[in-house]
């Protein structure tokens, strides 16, 4: 595998891209309309121009397929993906092949056809496909999908497919155990990576003579309370001054404290509405409301103002990093990339691990039905091998370097992240319990459920008004998945 690096390094022909938010891609109408799409995920894709890449570059990325993913003679050489956004590259717009998808084609010749969907219909779009017999074989990993799709009939345990005891399955493990229900798993993992980073301006860090947030990090003082006193030193809103931005900033925090709302602990659904680690991050949140930490997005129509950043009007702003994983010309933040300054969510300063909400949704569920499960199982494995490679991550570094304008500092930071997601993940399974259970705790907007709190809702009393109905709409669903086996 090793042999790659002298190879590819070099060569123009090779190029890759860093996706961005999955709701972000254009859709169709209905599962039958054509459209073209643009395939988005929050996790990191390297891509291969297949048009100009060199033979001896093809052979030798073959060759390092063949040393890590089995040999195996697909019968039916064709997987059927539904989703809102399409996999296969947009020849149209000069889109070039992923890796995996380069791998699964040249190893196993193989295809994915794709079923169009969008973000509001994909749920009800899959549930005729599954029930109609079309045989559709997998669709993205995300929180709404599970375990609300098993009790519903619509995915099915990936247990059958893969060998969790190969080696390259060892860095996911973990996290294939936040989507057990029964003693079953439900995703086949790509990746693991911070759903979230705090993103500042280093200029607007050095004119306010702030520590910088990575070195605090660095140093262990990255947490909750030096957090709170750099928003408390800056924010001052009669010299348009805000501190604290972004709609992903509540799920982030909330999170930080290491316990979600809903788990899944030996197979079963478990609720944690009324542990003490919950309350505090919430009590935490509701103090960075109270002293006016938070920009209230009421007095701007209700939208996040991430170019404040770059105009040194706003310390923090709480989103993906695929949000700058992108020509800076489009950033919204509107930081020179040299300013752009990257951090953990920050947890508590007794907290047993930097814990971090943690995304796996360049993943793949395993539907129902599925015609050709072998296959999508062999498309995971070559996922995996385009994930863990050291090439292709060598070569997402330069593209970085090159269309992101990251510097190397930048690109480490970004890793280290990464790497603290993948060894304390915190994955919240409240969305994906039941509709029911979404709209009280995670999507009833602003002032309800575990937004609440960083929108002047206490804690104590949101949590009496809802521990009781949430552990009952949970436990009927535990039973539920239960009486599956």
């Amino acid at each position: 595998m090793k042999n790659m690096k002298r190879t590819l390094a070099g060569l123009s022909a090779v190029v890759l891209t860093m996706g961005f938010a999955s709701c972000q891609s254009n859709s169709a109408e209905t599962p039958t309309e054509a459209v073209t799409t643009v395939a988005t995920t929050t996790g990191v894709t390297v891509e291969v121009n297949t048009e100009t890449l060199a033979e001896e570059s093809q052979m030798t990325l073959d060759e390092a397929a063949d040393a890590v993913l089995p040999d195996k003679e697909l019968e039916n050489k064709t997987i059927k993906w539904l989703a809102h956004y399409d996999i296969n590259p947009n020849t149209a717009s000069g889109a070039s092949e992923s890796v995996p998808l380069n791998v699964f084609r040249t190893k196993y010749g193989g295809e994915i056809q794709y079923y169009p969907s969008t973000w509001n219909t994909r749920f009800s779009d899959l549930s005729t496909y599954v029930l109609g017999g079309e045989g559709i074989d997998f669709f993205p990993c995300e929180t709404a999908a599970l375990p609300r799709g098993v009790v519903n009939g619509m995915f099915q345990p990936v247990d059958d497919y893969i060998d969790m005891n190969d080696p390259l399955w060892q860095d996911v493990e973990a996290a294939m155990e936040v989507f057990n229900f029964n003693g079953k798993h439900y995703e086949f993992v790509s990746d693991v990576h911070a759903e979230n980073v705090v993103i500042y301006n280093k200029q607007t860090i050095e004119e306010n003579n702030f520590d910088d947030p990575w070195e605090l990090y660095k140093e262990g003082k990255w947490n909750w309370d030096t957090f709170k006193d750099m928003l408390m030193q800056f924010v001052d809103e009669e010299a348009d001054q805000y501190g604290l931005d972004g709609y992903w900033a509540e799920k982030a925090l909330f999170l930080s404290g290491g316990v979600p709302a809903v788990s899944s602990e030996d197979g079963s659904l478990v609720v944690h509405l009324m542990d003490p680690t919950v309350e505090k991050a919430q009590n935490f949140m509701y103090d960075l409301w109270v002293n006016n930490l938070v920009i209230n997005r009421e007095i701007f129509d209700w939208a996040e103002q991430p170019q404040f950043m770059g105009e040194g009007k706003e310390l923090f702003y709480i989103v993906g990093a695929w949000h700058v994983q992108a020509d800076p010309e489009t950033w919204a933040t509107k930081i020179p990339p040299e300013n752009l300054g990257l951090a953990p969510v920050p947890n508590a300063a007794d907290a047993e691990h930097p814990w971090q909400a943690s995304a796996m949704d360049n993943g793949f569920l395993l539907c129902k039905g599925a015609a050709n499960p072998e296959g999508v199982a062999l498309f995971a494995m070559c996922n995996r091998f385009a994930a863990t490679n050291d090439d292709a991550i060598a070569i997402s570094d330069q593209k970085a370097k090159d269309d992101f304008k990251w510097s190397d500092e930048l690109i480490a930071i970004n890793k280290e992240i990464n790497d603290l997601a993948r060894q304390y993940p915190v994955v919240d399974l409240a969305t994906g319990v039941s509709t029911d259970v979404a709209s009280i705790t995670t999507d009833g907007g602003d002032n309800v459920g575990l937004r609440a709190a960083m929108h002047g809702v206490d804690w104590a009393t949101n949590r009496d008004e809802i521990s009781g109905v949430v552990e009952m709409l949970v436990s009927e669903v535990d039973g539920q998945l239960k009486a599956l086996n």
